[in-house]
């Protein structure tokens, strides 16, 4: 099926209030969670929801919770979540970054104990349209892991999102946001509520070898999701794992953490003006040269043109824009079903 954006925000929206956030908690999450589909990134979408019903159900998500700032240094801050909904503590989070570097010119900061963040671009686009580069390291805790190291079969960490963003004066932001996993999880469960296969060369079965079955991250025996890029996709999943687990949330994937069958996000974000090197003008007219350079080339076979990060975004947005967000039959059905167990009553939910 396809959906709108607006009935579909509406719907998540009122999923959310069901389950005790305020009206401003629940339509921001709803917006940020519809965001991800429009932006093509389905696996950080609405796909969610039943994840997120579940959390709050059980007491893992608390509804009603912000960012709280825990440590304060200037240029160095701390904020715990509260394990409250991650699209509303990362926004807050970001927010507080971009006022502090008026006055400090980088910020580093550390964001603790979210529930999910979400897509970690939204927090970086926050920060490239208010003209502030930022880098992001994320690791991902609170239930089993699903990635194997590189040259291992054992499930060791999860997908721990990277993302670094430039801004572009009269232009949307260079956006690189990336799961360090061949590809997000989500993606394997979007395929696997498809019934599709997997792209070559991201999953392995429970012996280690190369498979394309989506299966196999669900059903036993279960195999893993491999890091991209062999051993440099694994570097830097490690370096997530180590600053934005170890350093800003005190908590990695390793056994001796609380595994409660949740999805909690640390972060360590870098958050830094320009301006402060003295040459924003040179800067700006060299990153918009770079990206005409790039995108001079001659397309290669199996391509219509050369894109830049966050372009594939732009375009698939004005796309489900214009035509709606697809959804599959699945994840539409467990999107229901979970506003159920919300408390929105049968005629709430879309038939």
């Amino acid at each position: 099926m396809n959906i709108g954006k607006l009935p579909l925000v509406s719907f998540v929206a009122e999923i959310f209030t069901a389950t005790g956030a305020t009206d401003a908690v629940a339509l921001e999450v709803a917006e940020h969670l519809v965001a991800a589909n429009l932006k093509g990134h389905d696996s950080h979408g609405v796909g969610m929801i039943p994840t997120y019903v579940h959390n709050a159900n059980v007491g893992h998500l608390q509804v009603d919770k912000h960012a709280e700032v825990i440590r304060d240094s200037g240029a160095v801050l701390l904020v715990d979540g509260q394990f409250g909904f991650g699209q509303v503590v990362g926004r807050e989070a970001t927010d507080l970054a971009i006022e502090r570097v008026k006055d400090t010119g980088i910020v580093c900061m550390g964001i603790r104990n979210c529930h999910h963040l979400g897509r970690i671009g939204t927090y970086g686009e926050q920060c490239g349209n208010s003209g502030l580069v930022s880098i992001h390291f994320a690791n991902v805790v609170g239930h089993a892991p699903a990635v194997s190291p590189y040259g291992g079969k054992e499930r060791r960490m999860t997908t721990n999102p990277f993302c670094a963003v430039i801004p572009r004066a009269n232009n949307t932001p260079v956006v690189l946001d990336m799961a360090t996993s061949a590809i997000a999880l989500g993606k394997v469960r979007v395929a696997y509520n498809k019934g599709e296969p997997v792209p070559p060369g991201a999953l392995v079965d429970h012996n280690g070898e190369p498979t394309t079955d989506a299966a196999v991250m669900y059903e036993k025996p279960l195999g893993a999701l491999g890091p991209f890029g062999t051993h440099k996709g694994y570097g830097l999943a490690v370096m997530c794992e180590l600053l934005g687990g170890a350093l800003a949330g005190e908590w990695t994937a390793q056994p001796g953490n609380p595994r409660d069958n949740t999805v909690v996000n640390h972060m360590l974000q870098f958050v830094f003006d320009p301006a402060a090197f003295g040459g924003l003008d040179n800067f700006s007219s060299e990153v918009e040269a770079m990206v005409a350079y790039l995108q001079s080339t001659s397309p290669a076979t199996g391509h219509d043109k050369v894109r830049v990060p966050g372009e594939p975004e732009q375009e698939s947005m004005a796309q489900r824009l214009e035509h709606g967000i697809p959804i599959d039959d699945t994840s539409w059905q467990g999107i229901c079903d979970a506003a159920g167990r919300a408390g929105l009553s049968a005629s709430q939910i879309p038939s």
